[in-house]
């Protein structure tokens, strides 16, 4: 894994906003190539947001796709609903086939990543009738997290966030995470980034998240079945490190819904950050592939 790229990676998108059942949803477009093959929507994880995507955007666009990576509702720079059950994958998921039909109106076919809770997002927007033609996914799993240390994290975060809001459950995430070497060497301006990406997201939608990812069921035979309707390809991607769900979670899952399965070296739950030029190397010959 390199500390070459994060969140601030530079890149040639622009800052704009697509139009949500929430309100504007904030994105980052580009580049767009001169004859794009078609536009790439990229969902991020927990806690998360369309930043997570800046190291991947550029060789996005070497490769004739345009990607749009978005905030989800209630992340960072996107409002999202009060109600905690509105960001259930499912529910989420109905949102973002609305976007996605929204980007389609260009006549241009829409390709959907997720990533980690992104994933199961992803899936759910699927499962809603999100007119795509292909779905990644990127260091997800096929149902609730499984136990670990992300788990109790969420376990530990949710008395916090309750009762003392984002701004103390943060201030803890922070005492913990000063423990680790990658934290100490983090740049300040990550650091402070990551800060305020976290305490601007609507507890709401922390709360709401973390249930889904402590319950949300195996749809993955739900999955296949919407896939082979509309016609539509897969591929699911893990990290080689993974501790999120594991490498042969994934594998299996991918077995099951009938997708191509791929590892990326020296990653661990976020490729995309971890080893962007190597994540690349596989998604972007694939989704050319799909589009042939």
């Amino acid at each position: 894994m390199t500390a070459a790229f994060s969140q601030l990676s530079p890149h040639g998108a622009s800052r704009t906003s697509l139009a949500g059942r929430y309100g504007p949803v904030a994105a980052l477009s580009g580049p767009r190539p001169a004859e794009p093959l078609a536009t790439v929507l990229l969902l991020p994880g927990y806690t998360g947001s369309k930043e997570d995507f800046a190291p991947l955007l550029d060789g996005i666009a070497e490769g004739g796709l345009h990607p749009v990576a978005i905030d989800l509702p209630g992340q960072y720079e996107s409002p999202g609903p009060d109600d905690e059950s509105r960001y259930l994958p499912l529910a989420l998921g109905e949102a973002v086939a609305e976007l996605i039909t929204g980007l389609s109106g260009d006549g241009l076919p829409v390709l959907l990543l997720g990533h980690s809770y992104g994933g199961l997002v992803a899936r759910g927007a699927v499962l809603c009738g999100a007119p795509v033609a292909g779905l990644t996914l990127l260091g997800s799993g096929p149902d609730r997290l499984p136990p670990g240390a992300r788990l109790s994290a969420l376990d530990v975060g949710e008395p916090l966030l309750r009762g003392h809001g984002v701004e103390a459950a943060y201030a803890v995430r922070e005492q913990v995470s000063a423990r680790a070497p990658a934290w100490l060497a983090m740049a300040e301006e990550l650091r402070a980034f990551l800060r305020t990406r976290f305490v601007s997201s609507s507890t709401a939608g922390l709360l709401g998240m973390a249930a889904g990812l402590r319950s949300e069921p195996d749809r993955v035979e739900e999955l296949a079945a919407a896939l082979r309707d509309r016609g539509a390809l897969g591929l699911v991607v893990a990290g080689e490190h993974d501790d999120a769900w594991s490498v042969e979670q994934q594998k299996d899952m991918a077995r099951r819904l009938e997708v191509p399965f791929a590892v990326v070296e020296r990653a661990a739950h976020s490729p995309n950050t971890e080893n962007p030029p190597g994540l690349l190397e596989i998604l972007v010959p694939e989704w050319r592939s799909w589009l042939r």
